[in-house]
């Protein structure tokens, strides 16, 4: 990613200043302009009195409309995101599901998922709950992995949905009538269009007590294969730096002309080689 390329490609993408230390936000503004569906329906909306024209919807519409001709700058998202220090930094992934909660959910809709949840005792007795929405899979990473390790997303994402012990108290099984040991799984009972997967590289260290960043390198697969069809990658958003302090970047594939760019801020570059994918 250090080698970048300045041919002329014909297509331009255009950078986000940062307000101080909004690197978090530019780069999940980045990801959701260049999502075709979601920029389209964005763009679609028509707003007709002025108080859905301060809505994030339209404000959205307005910054997508900049972002075709020119850099563009986030002070009207920041504040309908009530973000209260521009010098602050913050989690992307907190205001990537923010911004999919806050507008309309014609817009949000192709980043949404079901899972359902099951409850089996010790005797098989198999509780069902209620499917629920989510935006995003967070995968767990193992603290104990070095710079010289690889995490594997394939493997994070099958781990996600196998069957894990509940610790701690065991639970009340009305047809044991007993408390009893149970495990739990999940399963993905609508697959959203676009997949979105977090991995959760701040884990909490038992024996420091504190909050750790896992610093090994990540497998990351072209294509994601699930039981219902293969998701193919086009954007990334990178985290560099501590649990207090970093830069967030995105790098992300155009639908327009299927090129690699690095979006740094204001700075956006073609790079010559996909990301370290396989």
């Amino acid at each position: 990613m250090d080698s970048l390329c300045t041919t002329d490609t014909g297509y331009h993408p255009h950078g986000l200043i940062n307000q101080g230390a909004t690197c978090y936000l530019n780069s999940v503004l980045q990801v959701f302009f260049m999502t075709k569906d979601f920029r389209e329906a964005v763009e679609s909306q028509v707003f007709p009195n002025d108080q859905e024209q301060e809505t994030i919807d339209h404000k959205l519409k307005r910054l997508f409309q900049k972002l075709k001709e020119k850099e563009a700058d986030t002070k009207d998202i920041s504040w309908t995101l009530d973000i209260q220090t521009v010098y602050e930094q913050r989690d992307a992934a907190e205001f990537f599901e923010k911004i999919l909660n806050t507008v309309k959910n014609n817009v949000s809709k192709i980043f949404e998922g079901q899972l359902s949840h099951t409850i089996s005792c010790a005797n098989s007795h198999i509780s069902n709950i209620e499917p629920g929405p989510f935006w995003v899979l967070p995968l767990s990473m193992d603290v104990t992995l070095g710079p010289g390790q690889s995490y594997s997303v394939n493997d994070g994402f099958e781990e996600f949905f196998e069957k894990s012990t509940i610790t701690g108290d065991k639970l009340y099984c009305a047809k044991c009538n007993e408390e009893v040991e149970a495990t739990t799984a999940c399963k993905m009972v609508h697959h959203p269009e676009i997949l979105t997967l977090l991995l959760k590289r701040f884990e909490f260290d038992y024996h420091g007590m504190t909050y750790v960043k896992v610093n090994c390198s990540v497998d990351v697969p072209h294509k994601l294969q699930t039981e219902n069809g293969a998701y193919e990658l086009y954007a990334i958003v990178d985290h560099e730096g501590s649990l207090r302090s970093g830069h967030y970047t995105a790098t992300i594939r155009s639908y327009e002309d299927q090129k690699w760019y690095l979006f740094n801020d204001s700075n956006v570059s073609p790079i010559t080689l996909e990301p370290n994918l396989r």
